[in-house]
C-alpha cells in the first residue's frame, strides 16, 4: 500500500539586523565585533531587542496557514542566544511544535549569522554533518552553511545550504566580484554533496544572494538556471532557481514585477530557493512544488501605495519603527516527499 507523502514547507526570511542588546555579556559578543557595532548598537536594548522578536515570531507563526514553518532559514542573526529566544516565541504560539535550531557562527566582521530551525519530528541534524564553507574576502564575511539533513521517519538525506552572500555596499558593480566567489562555492558544495552523499542527493540552497537572479554570481559561478529541463538534462550539476516565478514577467502572479527588497522604490529579488535535479524531477523521492514558491506578505508587514515595500523595524543606526518587521519579505515553498 502506498503511503501519503509528506509535505514540507520551507521559509526564508533575512531578520534584518536581530542584534543582541547593546551590553551583551562578552560569551555573547566578542570584542572585535563590539569595536565594529559599537556606534551603531547604542541605544539598542533588551526591551527594542525582544519587541523585534515577538514581530518576527508573529509572521513566522502566521507561515503555513497558521501552522509555522517545518524548516526555516535565516539571516542576520547575531548569535544563538537571539535565535533561542525567537524560537521560544515562535514556540509560544505554536505550543504544538518543537523546533530545533542549527547556527553558524560564522566570521562576519559585524557578528551576523545564518541560522537553520527546523522541526524535530520532521528534521534532525546527524552529528558532523553541518558545515561552514568559506567564502574568501580581504575582509571577513559570512560563510555559505550546508546542513546535510536526515528526513523523518525515512532517513533520506537532504542537503540544504544557507546563504547571505556579500553585500552590494560601495557598489553593485564594484562589490560583485565577491558575489561571484560565492556563487564558486555555493557550486562547487553543490557539486562535493553529490560525490559525498551519492549522486542523487536532493539539494536545495535558499538565501539573501544580494544579487538578482539573472546576475552573473548565480548564472554564471552558482550554475543556477530559469528552465526547468536545462536542470533535468545536463551532465553538469545546474541549480533551477525558482525566484524566477515571482521575480517579474510571464512567470510572476499576475505578470508584474516583484521583489523581495526595494532599494529607491525599485524590487529587487535578493532571497530565492534554487534546486538541483534530484528535487526537480517528477517522480522524485524528495521533489519541490514549484508553483509554490512565492514571497509572504501578511498584514500589516507591507506598506501601502504603489511600492509595497516591506516594513522594517530598523536599529543599527536607523529609525526604529516598533510595529516594523523586516527590510525583506520572506520567502516560502513547499516540498512533497514520498513516504
Amino acid at each position: 500500500m502506498v503511503g501519503v507523502p509528506t509535505e514540507h514547507y520551507v521559509a526564508w526570511w533575512n531578520l534584518e539586523n536581530l542584534f543582541d542588546e547593546e551590553d551583551a555579556p562578552p560569551t555573547r559578543r566578542t570584542e572585535k565585533v563590539w569595536r565594529t557595532i559599537k556606534n551603531d548598537i547604542a541605544g539598542w536594548t533588551p526591551a527594542l531587542r525582544d519587541r523585534k522578536v515577538s514581530q518576527l515570531a508573529s509572521v513566522i507563526a502566521q507561515m503555513n496557514s497558521g501552522n509555522g514553518p517545518d524548516l526555516l532559514g535565516v539571516c542576520e542573526v547575531e548569535n544563538r542566544f537571539v535565535v533561542d529566544l525567537l524560537v521560544a516565541a515562535v514556540q509560544t504560539l505554536l505550543p504544538g511544535r518543537a523546533y530545533g535550531v542549527a547556527h553558524a557562527e560564522t566570521d562576519d566582521a559585524r557578528g551576523i549569522d545564518v541560522a537553520f530551525i527546523y522541526d524535530t519530528s520532521r528534521l534532525e541534524v546527524p552529528p558532523d554533518e553541518t558545515f561552514f564553507h568559506v567564502v574568501m574576502r580581504r575582509n571577513a564575511t559570512r560563510e555559505i552553511v550546508q546542513v546535510n539533513f536526515k528526513t523523518l521517519p525515512a532517513g533520506r538525506t537532504w542537503s540544504v545550504f544557507g546563504n547571505h552572500w556579500p553585500s552590494r555596499s560601495g557598489g553593485q558593480f564594484e562589490s560583485q566580484g565577491y558575489r561571484q566567489i560565492a556563487g564558486e562555492t555555493l557550486g562547487y558544495f553543490h557539486q562535493r554533496a553529490l560525490e559525498v552523499h551519492g549522486p542523487g542527493t536532493p539539494v536545495l540552497a535558499m538565501g539573501d544572494f544580494n544579487d538578482e537572479p539573472f546576475d552573473s554570481s548565480l548564472v554564471i559561478h552558482a550554475l543556477s538556471v530559469r528552465q526547468r529541463a536545462r536542470v533535468l538534462n545536463a551532465q553538469t550539476p545546474l541549480l533551477w532557481n525558482l525566484a524566477w516565478r515571482y521575480a517579474g514577467g510571464r512567470d510572476a502572479p499576475g505578470g508584474q514585477p516583484d521583489g523581495t527588497f526595494y532599494f529607491d522604490n525599485q524590487p529587487n529579488v535578493l532571497d530565492q530557493f534554487l534546486v538541483n535535479k534530484n528535487m526537480a524531477a517528477d517522480p522524485a523521492p524528495i521533489r519541490v512544488l514549484s508553483e509554490t514558491a512565492s514571497i509572504l506578505r501578511f498584514p500589516g508587514t507591507s506598506s501601502g501605495g504603489d511600492y509595497p515595500r516591506p516594513v522594517p523595524f530598523g536599529g543599527m543606526g536607523k529609525p526604529i519603527d516598533q510595529d516594523g518587521f523586516s527590510d525583506h519579505f520572506p520567502i516560502a515553498v513547499r516540498v512533497v516527499e514520498d513516504d
